[in-house]
C-alpha cells in the first residue's frame, strides 16, 4: 500500500508531518505518531468525539460526506464544532487525501 503524507497541527500550535499507510484512518495515524492532542478514547468505534479535528478549507471537498452518526457525535465535542470539524476516525486515508492539512482543537475533553 502507498504512503500518505499528512500535516496535523497539535494543540500547542506545532505542525507534525506524518506518514501513514493508505486505508488507515487519520485518527490511527495520529495515535500511531503519539500526538498528545488525539485522545481517541473509543478507538475509532464512533462512540465518542475525542478525535475531533478541523480540516483546512482547501481539503474539505475531498472528504466523504458526514454521516448522521458522525454529525450526532460532532454535537458532543468538547471544543465547539466549526466549519471543517470532523471525527478523524471517519477519515480513511487514500491518494486523494495525500497532503491533507488539519488541526486539533484546544481540547478533546
Amino acid at each position: 500500500m502507498s504512503s500518505i503524507t499528512l500535516h496535523l497541527q497539535d494543540t500547542d500550535g506545532s505542525t507534525h508531518t506524518l506518514q501513514a499507510r493508505a486505508g488507515r484512518s487519520l485518527m490511527q495515524a495520529a495515535v500511531d505518531a503519539g500526538l498528545q492532542g488525539m485522545a481517541a478514547d473509543c478507538g475509532g468505534s464512533l462512540s465518542c468525539a475525542t478525535c475531533h479535528v478541523i480540516v483546512a478549507p482547501e481539503w474539505r471537498a475531498a472528504l466523504p460526506p458526514v454521516s448522521a452518526d458522525e454529525a450526532a457525535m460532532l454535537e458532543m465535542t468538547a471544543a465547539p464544532a466549526e466549519a471543517g470539524s470532523r471525527l478523524a476516525c471517519q477519515l480513511k486515508l487514500g491518494p486523494a487525501l495525500n497532503g491533507l492539512q488539519a488541526r486539533m482543537p484546544a481540547t478533546q475533553y
